[in-house]
């Protein structure tokens, strides 16, 4: 494709060089770039992108989107000057790839907690109503049946469009993701065509990267600022932040809720460790999720799937049937009649919910905490954490989740800060994550119940920049057989 046609994309504020040109690739890595690549300059969090155009040069590159034009400008390389880098980028990517999201019906979910159930769940709906359908998400992409690893909650910009022409190219007609505050703020969803937006809700996350809670919450709205007339924006109107996300949106606002008024609304009427009785508008199903947070969950499902237009008792009929996604209260019972769950929740909402879900549930048993906090994240959190997970245990065992380039004693001594004396008594400090499973597992008699929170479906973990294998799901299968050792 000629350069010409890539800049009618942009609003360039300068160009200087050839514009007729053939591009071959659009990369924004410049080790990545070759003989006839474009070349886009992103200003990062840890690096800028035109310090490395004399790179992107020196292998090839011919034609470069720049916020600042460079002092030195070969008379073979064109040099396109644009306000936003980033902006450029998503415009570009989708260009590159034939605007692929314009063939799909593609719908976003946002929000702190639930954006991997609510995405996988529709995922798994629609290809039982018999759609192609196409999924991005935290735990892994999906074309059809073929997975795509993920490395991202959403991906980077070209490698996006790249996997929603993938989708297009086999037959995908919709497709679902997850939209991460990291990827509205960076402008990686821009250029987008989406039809519908899904807000789940907002707690304390991500501060080490949005500063306050104000900008996450930004991030977040900016998604739904950006849909447009033909789209709709489904939101939670239990969640005080609700209303707040569509407040400048152009698409048809729908809420759903359990507590409020709400176009979509739904009651618990039983709950089992199996499942729960549900009231989805008039209609009495059985699910087999658990929890409040769940109920909001499928919900939200529902009422997407009412927004596209499906049958609403044959989604009700295929929702009774879905199961959970993988890390997300993931249960495992020993024979020794404990029961162990596995879940992702790392912030503090998340703990509780997860928590409160699981205390009637045990009837006068114990409940057992496995908790840890993620290294180079926010430290506000920590303490907030544990004291939560201390509130609702009868024993805490604070451990090791992923450090990262943090010491994981001084993340858990960070943690231990917010527990009061009493709560100190029942708390256990064990930096080796796959000993304080098996402890927990030692201390659990029949009928308690465990609660091992904060990787969930993660089979890694990261130290100094070095992923170990490690799997939670493993190491308590292991523990409740008498094995000690990971297979």
């Amino acid at each position: 494709m000629k350069l010409e046609h890539y800049i009618a994309e942009l609003h360039p504020t300068a160009v200087h060089g050839n514009t007729g040109q053939e591009i071959g690739e659009v990369v924004s890595d410049s080790r990545k770039a070759t003989a006839g690549s474009l070349f886009v300059a992103v200003r990062g969090t840890q690096a800028d992108g035109h310090t490395y155009i004399p790179q992107a040069i020196a292998q090839g590159a011919t034609a470069f989107v720049v916020e600042v034009l460079p002092s030195e400008m070969p008379e073979d390389c064109c040099f396109i000057c644009v306000g936003d880098t980033a902006e450029a980028l998503a415009s570009l990517a989708s260009t590159h790839y034939g605007h692929p999201s314009r063939a799909l019906t593609l719908i976003g979910v946002t929000g702190t907690n639930g954006k991997t159930t609510v995405a996988t769940l529709l995922y798994r709906l629609f290809r039982q109503l018999g759609y192609k359908v196409g999924l991005v998400s935290t735990v892994c992409n999906y074309i059809e049946e073929l997975a795509v690893p993920a490395t991202h909650t959403t991906p980077e910009p070209l490698a996006l469009n790249a996997l929603f022409r993938q989708m297009v190219d086999a037959g995908c007609t919709y497709a679902f993701m997850e939209v991460s505050s990291h990827a509205a703020a960076q402008k990686r969803i821009g250029a987008l065509d989406f039809d519908g937006g899904i807000f789940t809700n907002l707690t304390r996350d991500h501060l080490d990267y949005h500063g306050t809670v104000l900008e996450y919450l930004r991030a977040k709205k900016s998604f739904f600022d950006g849909l447009d007339t033909r789209a709709f924006a489904l939101v939670n109107a239990d969640d005080k932040n609700g209303l707040t996300m569509v407040q400048n949106t152009q698409a048809r606002i729908k809420t759903y809720a359990l507590k409020t008024l709400a176009d979509y609304r739904a009651k618990i009427a039983e709950r089992h460790i199996d499942g729960m009785d549900m009231y989805i508008g008039d209609t009495e199903v059985f699910v087999r999720l658990v929890g409040d947070f769940n109920a909001y969950n499928l919900l939200s499902v529902y009422g997407a799937a009412c927004e596209l237009g499906q049958d609403k008792d044959e989604v009700l009929r295929i929702l009774s049937g879905l199961t959970s996604v993988d890390g997300r209260f993931q249960t495992f019972t020993a024979p020794q009649g404990y029961v162990a769950i596995v879940d992702y929740a790392h912030t503090p909402d998340a703990l509780v919910n997860v928590l409160e879900t699981i205390r009637p549930l045990a009837k006068g048993c114990k409940v057992i905490t496995v908790v840890g906090a993620g290294g180079n994240r926010d430290k506000g959190k920590r303490p907030i954490m544990a004291q939560e997970a201390a509130r609702r245990s009868e024993r805490l065992i604070l451990t090791s989740d992923n450090p990262r380039d943090e010491e994981p004693e001084e993340i858990i001594r960070e943690m231990a800060v917010g527990l009061s004396v009493e709560d100190r008594k029942k708390t256990l400090l064990i930096t080796d994550r796959a000993e304080a499973i098996r402890t927990a597992c030692m201390l659990a008699e029949k009928g308690d119940f465990i609660l091992i929170a904060g990787k969930g479906h993660e089979t890694y973990q990261e130290v100094r920049g070095v992923k170990h294998h490690f799997d939670d799901r493993e190491v308590v299968c292991n523990a409740m057989s008498g094995e000690t050792t990971l297979q």
